[in-house]
């Protein structure tokens, strides 16, 4: 009898920091491997680090085509410019032009 007392008075006496070292576990654990956790954020970090990235790289491809059509508006008209597409989009070339073809890799458009 006096067994099975101290059993039950151990057992209720580990009862509480069981729960609370379960609960001290469960937001460890989701702090680290949650959805709002450490992991979670590197992940959205790096994220972040990729869209800035491709942004520069879309923003410099804008710049360079603005450049260009600036080149072309009807108040700064550029002959260089202007020559240039007026030959591309009418696939003609001048007689005294050196031509040097590209592979379907290598066009420029």
């Amino acid at each position: 009898m006096a067994l099975g007392r101290e059993l039950r008075r151990k057992a209720r006496s580990m009862i509480a920091p069981l729960v609370f070292l379960s609960l001290v576990g469960y937001f460890g654990w989701n702090a680290t491997q949650g959805d709002h956790g450490l992991r979670a954020a590197a992940d959205r970090q790096d994220l972040l680090t990729r869209a800035k990235t491709e942004l520069a790289s879309a923003e410099a491809e804008r710049d360079a085509w603005e450049r260009r059509v600036a080149g072309l508006r009807a108040n700064h008209l550029d002959p260089d410019t202007l020559d240039e597409r007026a030959r591309a989009m009418l696939n003609l070339t001048d007689p005294t032009d050196i031509v040097v073809p590209y592979g379907p890799k290598d066009r420029l458009f």
